[in-house]
């Protein structure tokens, strides 16, 4: 942040608490309500000027409710800032793809294991070499597997239901996904051509950018309750993807964008950035961008299920025992870049709302009901992944979450340096040298893709996570260290 804007920044934004920084109503005009960034100070003089002004614009929105929000790990985006929440009221509120980006339900899957780091450490180049070569990666991938379009409706609709139908996984993966893994209301006749032709191909693949598929060992247990509860020990090997709904996603928010830019004229909606193209919630527009958009949520569960499955089955083939016997459980899978219609308790009253999180992890308190039984009295387990070569995190929701941040937490560690100035600046192989050293091992079908996103380009995923727990809205349970990345 340049000297003028640190300035300016500081002098305009009010410190309600060590963590939390408002945006005053009257920072831009037309904001309906304020903005809340939940960053520590250190985080706050990293942030650009840009990324303020877009959850300021966010708060000018029609029917938005209490706060425009950014998480920790905010960084300027697409309309919302990426790590931008915000709830709109179902009758007078609007939905926005802005608000939950291009690659919808890009979200993260943790699975346990019972081998330790001693048994992986020795075969882990072999088997790293192995899920590289059984899980198609990088841009414009095809899958091993063809889907007709009658069974991409059957994804479209029902989600990883359909995944174990089909041979991939079993039920108690199905239970152990937010949502189960499909939402309600999706409507395949809402899919252009084009996205479905995008979709077919690529289900069952890791795509580029920031998606992983990453082997780690529990490093640290912070919580031994909750690490019981999610089935985590010290030493112990787990493996973590990254990805979401692909081509088919991406076309779905293409698609629907340039119908809602027009929609927005049509309902006479003030937009400080054309990037905030919405729609009244319940109309025709935003109701059929929003049961695309479910499409490609399924589409995305099933996705991490499909490349969750054949991890299994390297890891079956590498150590010569079937996955149930390996302890190879779903701990949880997360969903970012999503909007839901959730209930939420707005100023004492239950209010139905469009939750939009860009870049953000859904973070529900202990006992809510749309969590798994066997979470339901714990808490929901919050995965916070971090960039390649750093610590990830699991943490714990909390009942203050609902009311701090609609439920809502940070997806990770945030850009501090764009793919452009990664691939100008820093050299793929050297980091790729650098982290061999430290013990980690990378596969990626390009160095600039290494390059794209070395740990350097990333906030501190120590930091960011610090402020989720600090503010209360989820606690630490276990810190995950890398072993082996394998990048698109």
């Amino acid at each position: 942040m340049s000297e003028e804007n640190e300035s300016s920044v500081f002098n305009v934004l009010k410190r309600i608490d060590d963590n939390i920084w408002e945006v005053p109503i009257d920072y831009m005009p037309g904001m309906r309500v304020p903005g809340r960034i939940f960053v520590s100070e250190h985080l706050l003089s990293i942030l650009e000027k840009e990324t303020i002004d877009q959850v300021a614009n966010v708060a000018t929105l029609p029917g938005i409710l209490k706060y425009s929000m950014a998480m920790p790990d905010a960084h300027l985006g697409y309309g919302f800032s990426i790590g931008g929440v915000a709830a709109f009221d179902k009758e007078t509120g609007v939905i926005s793809p802005g608000g939950v980006g291009f690659d919808i339900n890009c979200g993260v899957r943790l699975i346990r294991t019972n081998l330790s780091e001693n048994d992986v450490r020795p075969k882990l180049s072999t088997l790293l070499d192995d899920l590289f070569e059984a899980i198609p990666t990088g841009v414009g991938s095809k899958s091993r597997i063809r889907v007709s379009d009658a069974e991409l409706d059957d994804i479209f609709v029902n989600g990883v239901q359909w995944a174990v139908d089909n041979g991939y996984g079993v039920k108690a993966d199905v239970d152990n996904c937010e949502s189960a893994g499909k939402i309600p209301g999706a409507d395949p006749s809402k899919v252009s051509i084009k996205a479905r032709k995008r979709g077919r191909p690529q289900l069952g693949t890791l795509g580029s950018g920031n998606h992983f598929l990453e082997v780690q060992y529990v490093d640290k247990i912070y919580d031994e309750e909750a690490a019981s509860a999610f089935g985590l020990r010290e030493g112990q090997i787990t493996f973590m993807i990254h990805c979401g709904s692909r081509g088919a996603g991406h076309q779905i928010c293409t698609d629907h964008l340039q119908v809602l830019t027009q929609a927005s004229r049509k309902y006479n909606i003030t937009l400080p950035d054309k990037q905030l193209a919405c729609a009244p919630a319940q109309s025709p527009e935003a109701q059929d961008y929003f049961k695309a958009m479910l499409c490609a949520a399924n589409y995305a569960w099933v996705n991490r299920h499909v490349i969750m499955h054949w991890t299994r089955e390297v890891f079956e083939k590498t150590f010569a025992e079937e996955f149930g016997d390996l302890g190879m459980d779903l701990v949880y899978d997360v969903a970012h870049n999503i909007a839901k219609l959730e209930e939420h308790d707005v100023d004492g009253r239950k209010t139905e709302v469009y939750v939009h999180r860009k870049g953000a992890t859904r973070a529900f308190a202990p006992g809510h009901p749309d969590l798994p039984e066997v979470y339901r009295t714990i808490g929901q387990p919050v995965i916070i992944p971090g960039s390649m070569g750093t610590a990830s995190y699991v943490l714990r929701s909390t009942k203050e979450s609902m009311d701090i941040s609609f439920g809502s937490a940070c997806h990770g560690a945030g850009r501090v340096m764009s793919r452009k100035s990664a691939k100008r600046d820093l050299q793929g192989e050297q980091i790729r040298e650098e982290l061999s050293l430290k013990g980690i091992q990378v596969r990626a079908s390009q160095p600039s893709l290494i390059a794209e996103e070395a740990p350097e380009v990333y906030k501190s995923s120590s930091e960011v996570v610090d402020v989720v727990h600090e503010l209360g809205i989820a606690t630490k349970v276990a810190r995950l260290l890398p072993m082996g990345v394998i990048k698109g």
